[in-house]
């Protein structure tokens, strides 16, 4: 890359503030741009309003600046098809087209792909039928996990541990059409017993580069409590995932996946990320992503050494050919601090202070529901306000590390889990 590029990110949650501190980082780049972005990336580039959702517009608006290359954050702007109309605008797009990131906006195809390659997941079946759904549901043991099929914010999967929870699930899913059409289909699968991972891949075509493991904690409550959330706080790498383990996912799980996609005319380029559950049989698919993890990456840009830039335009040209990513030996804890009510109902345009307090506490703060008033002061804009991220030599040291930090942030309603990372160093230390 002799000339140097102007970046355009497409979010405005913490996902898009760790990948923009990452690409700003980077002397190959001139000029970076975020849309809509938040309060944070506005200290990196410039945030624009131009509306993501209007392609034609996006496209302009690239032509117009001269945008070397288009890195897309959020998942429903995959399912929108946004990286196909780019692409055929001639601008270079990091990310998947519509077709290959089905895998992640509908999980019934996903399963298909997966059971039709043999790849290892949980015992499912897929219904656009109440009834039958009902039916299915009363024949099989529980607990059972049920999911829209569609894209629903986090909030399409429930774990019904008895018959009153799975039938409520159902009817709110499938007759209160309380997720609209995120919930035409609903996948009920068998309810894998184990340890959650994410395992995160580059990816172009059917070659793929992992990076470490890592743990996101996506009960809203500590001992894992409550609600299911977007995630409250990650960890990575994690003790006692070992380097086996990592080559086996790659062998049984990405590799046939992109494969599959691949033959399937999808080829795949951009992040695959699936969350997996460690069984005592193996490694298992809960279900893919096609893009980058939220907050797992604000945790990864802790940790990589490497430029990011060259692998975000060797992933989005279909070929990571001489692209390595090099990753620090520290460990890294990321705490998500959430508006009051999250993940329901919950106030905005919270002053926010203490975030230059908890950066010189030696953390990096990235923003995630956050904007500005008009006097320039941070405020609450959304349920996941702040990431709190921190290293050390150990997880013991940057979760210490990363408390500290939040400590120091506040706002009216500020809420944090108090134990992400606890139960991996108590096993780690027996």
């Amino acid at each position: 890359m002799d000339a140097k590029l102007d970046v355009l990110i497409l979010g405005s949650g913490g996902r898009e503030h760790a990948l923009g501190w990452k690409v700003a980082q980077s002397p190959l780049v001139k000029k970076l741009y975020f849309a809509p972005g938040n309060a944070g990336t506005s200290a990196l580039g410039e945030n624009v309003k131009v509306d993501v959702a209007d392609h034609p517009a996006l496209a302009a608006f690239c032509r117009e600046r001269g945008i070397s290359l288009v890195v897309v954050g959020p998942d429903d702007l995959l399912a929108a098809g946004i990286v196909d109309t780019l692409t055929v605008a001639g601008i270079l797009v990091f990310g998947p087209t519509k077709a290959a990131a089905e895998i992640e906006w509908s999980k019934a195809f996903a399963k298909r792909l997966m059971q039709e390659e043999g790849i290892p997941t949980a015992a499912s079946e897929t219904f656009s039928d109440f009834r039958k759904a009902l039916v299915y549901m009363k024949k099989h043991l529980l607990p059972l996990v049920i999911k829209a099929d569609g894209l629903a914010l986090g909030k399409g999967v429930i774990i019904a541990r008895t018959q009153a929870e799975a039938e409520q699930a159902l009817r709110d899913l499938m007759l209160e059409k309380k997720l609209g059409a995120a919930a035409e289909q609903v996948v009920i699968e068998e309810y894998l017993e184990g340890e959650e991972i994410s395992v995160h891949a580059l990816c172009a075509g059917t070659d793929a580069i992992l990076f470490p493991s890592s743990r996101d904690h996506k009960r809203i409550f500590d001992d894992d409590q409550g609600p299911n959330t977007g995630g409250m706080g990650v960890i990575a790498p994690v003790p006692g995932v070992s380097a086996a383990t990592m080559k086996e996912i790659s062998a049984k799980i990405i590799l046939p996946a992109l494969k599959a996609l691949a033959r399937h005319g999808r080829a795949f380029s951009g992040l695959l990320y699936p969350g997996i559950m460690l069984t005592a049989s193996g490694p298992k698919v809960i279900e893919f992503n096609a893009r980058f993890g939220d907050p797992e990456t604000e945790a990864y840009m802790r940790l990589m050494k490497s430029d990011i830039v060259p692998a975000l335009v060797a992933s989005a040209n279909s070929s990571l050919k001489g692209i390595t990513l090099e990753w620090s030996k520290e460990s890294v804890a990321s705490i998500a601090i959430a508006s009051g009510g999250y993940p329901g109902a919950y106030e905005k345009r919270k002053p926010i202070s203490g975030i230059e307090e908890a950066e010189r506490a030696g953390a990096i703060v990235f923003h995630a529901g956050t904007g500005r008033n008009t006097e320039g002061t941070p405020i609450t804009n959304g349920g996941r306000v702040l990431h709190v991220t921190a290293t050390g030599k150990d997880l013991p040291t940057a979760l210490t590390r990363a408390y500290a930090a939040a400590k120091h942030i506040f706002f009216s309603g500020a809420y944090y889990r108090t134990d992400i990372g606890t139960k991996e160093v108590q096993r780690s230390a027996r």
